[in-house]
């Protein structure tokens, strides 16, 4: 009987052992999934977001990331000026810009 407590005492921590094992192989699947599907697929999103930044020109008709929907009437540096209803303008930095009007990025961020 005592041989058989002593093979259940050392069972209990190969357990742990065992646990701690698997808990450290999910985190290494984890981040091999990470790095191989979902960095790349943010920076590919990140990389066409401003490509779009760079090619936007007056007359655009834009959606900003709060939401407003407007057209470009100026750019200058960092700085675009909407218009969104007749003689209704204000400045915004150009990365507010989520993207154009009737394109899939406009609803990436």
């Amino acid at each position: 009987m005592s041989h058989v407590l002593a093979v259940l005492g050392q069972a209990a921590p190969a357990q742990q052992g065992g646990l701690l094992g698997m808990l450290a192989l999910m985190l290494i699947v984890f981040a091999i999934f990470y790095f191989l599907m979902i960095r790349p697929q943010q920076q590919q999103q990140q990389k066409k977001h401003k490509s779009m930044i760079e090619n936007l020109k007056k007359g655009d008709e834009v959606i900003t990331r709060s939401g407003i929907i407007g057209t470009i009437y100026g750019i200058a540096d960092n700085i675009i000026t909407l218009e969104v209803e007749n003689n209704v303008r204000f400045k915004m930095i150009k990365d507010q810009v989520a993207g154009l009007r009737g394109n899939p990025l406009a609803q990436t961020k």
